[in-house]
């Protein structure tokens, strides 16, 4: 992998109070279950595997939090050394007011389909769409979006005068 061009991380204060938010629910969703529970017992499973699932996904939210997006020449990575994105199939970024986007972050829309896969807080990926953000900075995250359309219009230029 080669230098960096950008790092997006996590913002703290943005991190600490969303793992908060998820395990305190999950917490509360288990105390109902057990110190008051409903009568019926639908509902006392319904609750305990609502907790479970809840701080089942506020830990893999605190895994995924840890680590940093590297943006380089080749492409987006994640710390772990996880390709995100190829830069050479990157189409086009999204990240307008309207676009379906995550929280400070952005879309890159890819010219071919990758298998779906999540790290909550930080980053999703379904099909052709992968969305960067979330609890990240906001700052860093349009700084890196702005660096990769610069680095599209970049390519799409020498493409042209190639033909």
């Amino acid at each position: 992998m080669s230098e960096d061009i950008a790092t997006l991380r996590v913002s703290m204060m943005r991190r600490l109070t969303g793992l908060a938010v998820m395990f305190l629910l999950g917490g509360l969703l288990l105390y109902i279950a057990m110190a008051r529970p409903p009568a019926e017992l639908g509902w006392r499973v319904f609750l305990l595997a609502l907790g479970g699932v809840t701080l089942t996904l506020a830990e893999a939210m605190r895994r995924a939090t840890a680590r940093t997006l590297h943006l380089t020449e080749e492409g987006l990575f994640d710390s772990d050394g996880q390709v995100l994105a190829r830069i050479e199939d990157i189409r086009e970024i999204e990240r307008g007011l309207f676009a379906l986007k995550p929280s400070n972050g952005f879309t890159l829309k890819l010219k071919s389909a990758a298998p779906r896969a999540w790290a909550p807080g930080v980053w999703w990926r379904l099909g052709r769409r992968l969305g960067v953000g979330g609890v990240t900075s906001a700052a860093q995250a349009k700084a890196m979006a702005e660096i990769m359309t610069a680095m599209l219009v970049t390519r799409q230029h020498a493409d042209q005068t190639q033909d």
